[in-house]
């Protein structure tokens, strides 16, 4: 069976659709604009655990419980910053193992 055999089967599916942008449809985030604003809210929550780390050790801390969730939202972020790193890393390491 050839792809355009099971092109033409699906229903609905449009070719000029697929690879033509609409015109009236707003201009979306580009990958490294969103690629800096994950990082910016990244450091942001390491910023508040931090804070929140510093106030625990000096007993200025007026909710213990906050601060606790403070800290590990920042570990969870940090996680997955470092997942989302090394997914790209491999997607990058396998486009150039392949070949032309």
């Amino acid at each position: 069976m050839k792809i355009g055999e099971i092109a033409h089967q699906i229903k609905g599916l449009n070719s000029d659709k697929l690879f033509n942008k609409p015109q009236n449809e707003k201009v979306e985030e580009s990958f490294t604009e969103v690629l800096n604003k994950s990082l910016t809210e990244v450091n942001k929550t390491q910023l508040d655990a931090y804070n929140a780390m510093e106030q625990i050790a000096t007993g200025k801390v007026d909710n213990l419980q906050a601060a606790v969730q403070k800290i590990e939202e920042a570990e969870l972020s940090l996680k997955l910053a470092l997942e989302v790193k090394n997914k790209a890393l491999s997607a990058y390491k396998e486009v150039m193992r392949m070949q032309v």
